[in-house]
């Protein structure tokens, strides 16, 4: 193999698969970077078995070939190098690598690209056409409600439905949960039902670039995988297998009390109440106060307290319909949906002290946010 490809365009396309590479594997190829010529280009795959994703860059081909280079060192080195040719070399029978950049001469050892588990192949006649921006904003507001605790798989994952013209996207960790419904561009003969990593969705998010168009989405009958397709990028990630609860049941479906609050108002106000609950399980109360008559605006109060460092409270104005009511939240959890809510307000609907609250950006009726309540102690 020899390649010369563009310093800045390599590190690129190193940075997008090196999350895939596997930390902790008793497979040392799992820790390499597989680089192989490919029609003209140089493809860059890593996996860890559960996530692989591979990247296609421009390059120069001199000869034909693939190896696997050990992630990290390769990496810093690339990083390190000026922004001009990088010029690779592999010496077949050793195995050896060798960088040269600039005033820069490297021999890496690798390991045979044989080793390397096959990545799929992929068909873009069959599959979902999916609007990248909406993607993106999808996987934003929904992921953040992913469990983190494996002892219950399913809920690290994201239920991804398609139905039609309708993608829906949930997930619950049973604190909080976030539905999100969006149309296709492409309409779907047959419905889809998955499972899919909140992580592998995290990482497609961080990938997308706004100026593409589209990505495909494919999930193959014969493999418990979802694959998904962008202009010089693939992501593959296993799926989770077992019945997703239903999410319905846990979306209140009627409220008392109404309040419409200035986002970015709201958000100030939980960032400086988290400062001092954080150290108390980030118990925020929010005390819900309308106005005194149609004319007056109401206000949430909204504060955190530890016995430690102190109290802070903050009142925000707001508009306010039904009881007056005081609730208490985890105060993180509504500053992180707060953070993904891009509407100039934003509506908390709440029942009782004791019922879930659903937050959901004003004038779209798309995105919902449950949140249930904390205890409220004295």
């Amino acid at each position: 193999m020899k390649v010369s490809v563009l310093q800045e365009n390599l590190a690129h396309g190193l940075s997008i698969v090196s999350r895939a590479v596997s930390s902790r594997s008793t497979l040392p190829v799992l820790s390499n970077i597989l680089l192989a010529t490919d029609e003209g280009r140089l493809r860059l795959s890593a996996t860890n078995l559960e996530l692989g994703i591979t990247c296609w860059i421009g390059a120069k081909i001199e000869e034909e070939g693939s190896t696997t280079v050990p992630s990290r060192t390769f990496s810093d080195l690339i990083g390190t190098l000026a922004n001009e040719q990088v010029h690779l070399s592999l010496t077949v029978r050793t195995q050896s690598l060798n960088v040269r950049g600039g005033a820069s001469n490297t021999t890496i050892k690798c390991i045979d690209a044989q080793e390397f588990p096959p990545m799929p192949a992929i068909d873009l006649q069959d599959g979902v056409q999916l609007n990248i921006t909406d993607l993106k904003e999808m996987i934003l507001q929904v992921a953040l409600a992913a469990s983190t605790d494996d002892a219950r798989p399913v809920l690290t994952g994201v239920l991804v439905k398609v139905d039609g013209n309708k993608i829906t996207l949930c997930a619950a960790d049973g604190f909080r949960l976030s539905k999100k419904v969006a149309e296709l561009p492409v309409s779907v003969s047959e419905p889809l039902n998955a499972i899919i990593p909140a992580r592998a969705l995290s990482e497609l998010a961080r990938i997308a670039t706004d100026g593409e168009d589209k990505v495909v989405m494919q999930i193959p009958s014969d493999r418990n995988q979802v694959i998904f397709t962008l202009k010089d990028v693939q992501l593959v990630s296993q799926l989770i297998e077992g019945t997703y609860p239903n999410v319905e049941q846990v979306i209140p479906q009627s409220f008392q009390t109404r309040t419409v609050v200035s986002t970015s108002a709201l958000l100030k106000a939980c960032k400086q109440a988290e400062i001092f609950a954080r150290e108390g399980n980030y118990i925020a109360r929010l005390n819900i106060v309308p106005g005194a008559s149609e004319m007056t605006p109401g206000k949430v109060e909204i504060s955190g307290q530890s016995e430690e460092t102190g109290h802070n409270q903050s009142d925000t104005g707001a508009s306010i319909e039904g009881p007056a009511l005081l609730i208490a939240f985890n105060v993180r959890f509504l500053r992180e949906v707060l953070e993904v809510i891009k509407t100039p307000e934003v509506v908390l609907e709440t029942t009782t002290s004791t019922n879930p609250g659903v937050v959901k950006p004003a004038g779209d009726t798309g995105f919902k946010h449950v949140i249930m309540p904390m205890h409220l102690g004295n």
